[in-house]
């Protein structure tokens, strides 16, 4: 009897009777029957744009190690879980339960099949003792106790390894289906960095959820992470009292970029705007411009294109003299200065700007992003087309799948 580990599934590709891959899984829906060997139900496979679907284990014709493929047609339907469905994933990995009388912590789930279609979980992969000096048992399900009921301080160590690969999207995407309480711990359990990417991509009340839930201190920490569009977006969801309350608790040159756009209406090219673009100055070099652009947490708006300033070039910077796209600088010599690159047919628009009057300058010119100047011609940030989509689209366009 084949036996498989339910974290060992979690990113396989699915495909249809005719070959073709129609998404991946992202977690395994299970029955807690008492003193019976859990029943699968299923799979839950995300399918695109960011749509959770059920796949019952009915229709699976095969296992593989980089394939499961199933026969007849698949469910659009959003999925939900049950009353009586846990995800095996989301919900049991990094669970502490009781065996022989010890406290250990779940680190697997293996599923086997004592008759066609009828799956059951068999077997718990438990970890006991400490970290360095602890060791991994496989213990049949008989064996533990503990998974019904709500665990006060569940750990997410092992659900994270499972999803460490996952883009921040698909991440969060996977935070917003679990239990509000689950979330929050698995959320918690991040590091600063890729918690704050997460939380660009989380629903406005999942955000404010969350954040609420950390310690202030971690939460002044993971906005200083955030970029500070995002970092003012989230913080406008908040009541205002404790908004500047955690702005007091952030690094004052953290906290400055995000208090300015603050000042500006939240459809407004202000309130839209990053205040970090790559800037440099026009004695710059195309091979340093590209060395900016190169790194790795730059978006690919963000760099398409380098704005070149008079001196300082932190926002708001000297005057702003133009941009050097990405396509010019890739064709000029390394050494060529930028001040010599500029294009001046890209005029900068002000802060005051609506969301709709931006997209209409962006469609009109085929750009990807535009620079946001004051009175005085300092370069203030830039607008970039995602920003613009993501204030022109409904404002729970991250929770809707159908």
């Amino acid at each position: 009897m084949d036996r498989i580990f339910v974290a060992r599934l979690a990113g396989l590709a699915v495909f249809d009777p005719a070959g073709d891959q129609i998404g991946r899984i992202r977690d395994v829906v299970v029955s807690l029957r008492g003193p019976l060997l859990p029943r699968v139900h299923g799979f839950v496979v995300e399918v695109q744009p960011r749509r959770r679907v059920f796949l019952p284990i009915t229709r699976i014709t095969s296992i593989e190690a980089r394939a499961l493929i199933f026969t007849g047609k698949l469910n659009m339907r959003r999925f939900e879980c049950r009353d009586a469905e846990t995800l095996a994933i989301g919900e049991m990995l990094d669970r502490t339960v009781d065996y022989k009388g010890e406290r250990v912590t779940v680190q697997d789930l293996a599923m086997e099949q004592p008759r066609p279609s009828d799956w059951l979980i068999t077997k718990v992969a438990v970890r006991r003792g400490k970290r360095r000096r602890g060791e991994t048992l496989i213990v049949d399900w008989d064996e533990v106790s503990g998974f019904a009921g709500i665990q006060k301080d569940q750990g997410a160590a092992n659900l994270l390894a499972v999803f460490e690969a996952l883009r921040p999207a698909d991440l969060a995407n996977m935070l917003h289906e679990l239990p509000t309480k689950r979330m929050a711990e698995v959320a918690a359990a991040l590091d600063d960095d890729r918690l704050a990417d997460v939380l660009e991509e989380l629903p406005e009340r999942d955000q404010v959820l969350v954040l609420s839930r950390l310690h202030r201190e971690r939460a002044a920490d993971v906005l200083e992470e955030m970029s500070p569009d995002d970092a003012a977006d989230l913080l406008q969801e908040l009541p205002v009292e404790q908004a500047e309350g955690l702005l007091r608790l952030m690094v004052p040159e953290e906290a400055a970029p995000v208090r300015r756009l603050l000042t500006y209406g939240e459809y407004t090219a202000g309130g839209m705007m990053t205040t970090e673009p790559v800037i440099l100055p026009p004695t710059s070099t195309v091979a340093e411009a590209l060395a900016h652009i190169r790194q790795q947490e730059q978006t690919p708006a963000i760099a398409a294109q380098v704005y070149v300033t008079r001196p300082p070039t932190e926002t708001p910077t000297g005057r702003f003299l133009g941009v050097a796209h990405f396509q010019r600088l890739l064709r000029e010599p390394p050494s060529t200065l930028l001040g010599s690159v500029i294009d001046n047919t890209v005029d900068p628009i002000r802060p005051e700007l609506t969301v709709h009057e931006v997209a209409s300058y962006l469609a009109t010119y085929n750009l990807v992003a535009i620079p946001v100047v004051d009175e005085l011609c300092r370069l203030l940030g830039a607008v970039t087309v995602d920003d613009v989509l993501d204030h022109m689209l409904p404002e729970d366009w991250r929770e809707r799948h159908d």
